[in-house]
């Protein structure tokens, strides 16, 4: 699908934008998810707990897009193709923030980005059925009707 094509372009601009900038820049989303780390202790989870898991967390919705618009391009990747094109992304970016200052590489983050090109894969497949039963089921409508109508002809 093509606006799904012209929709990775911004997206990977913005993700290279993102993950490319000194730690400096990135204040802002780090203070946000510190904020959300903050609301989780506030109910009984352990701060360093509850950072963790709000940095994986975003470390996954980030790439959801990913996944979701690689398999809605029209290339028709399988899907493990698409869960490489993740992981290695994910891989090169890590290495290159190794020399970025403030940036940190963790295996974590390849974990949840690999994980997020996935689940946006798995989430366009799942996109993908909806729209066959609902073509399918309105193809069976549009039948009936056509019958329907050759029968009060007759």
């Amino acid at each position: 699908m093509v606006p799904a094509r012209l929709l990775l372009v911004p997206y990977l601009v913005v993700l290279g934008l993102f993950v490319f900038m000194p730690g400096s820049d990135v204040q802002p989303v780090g203070g946000a998810l510190v904020w959300a780390a903050d609301m989780l202790s506030s109910l009984g989870v352990p701060f360093d707990a509850a950072y963790a898991f709000v940095e994986f967390t975003a470390n996954i919705v980030l790439f959801v897009p990913l996944g979701l618009l690689l398999s809605l391009a029209g290339w028709h990747l399988p899907f493990w193709a698409i869960v490489l094109i993740g992981l290695v992304s994910t891989c090169v970016i890590e290495a290159v923030q190794l020399a970025i200052p403030g940036r940190y590489s963790t295996l974590s983050d390849v974990v949840a980005n690999t994980l997020g090109t996935a689940l946006g894969a798995l989430a366009a497949r799942w996109i993908g059925a909806v729209r066959e039963r609902r073509s399918a089921s309105s193809d069976r409508d549009r039948s009936r009707v056509r019958d329907t109508d050759v029968t009060r002809n007759s």
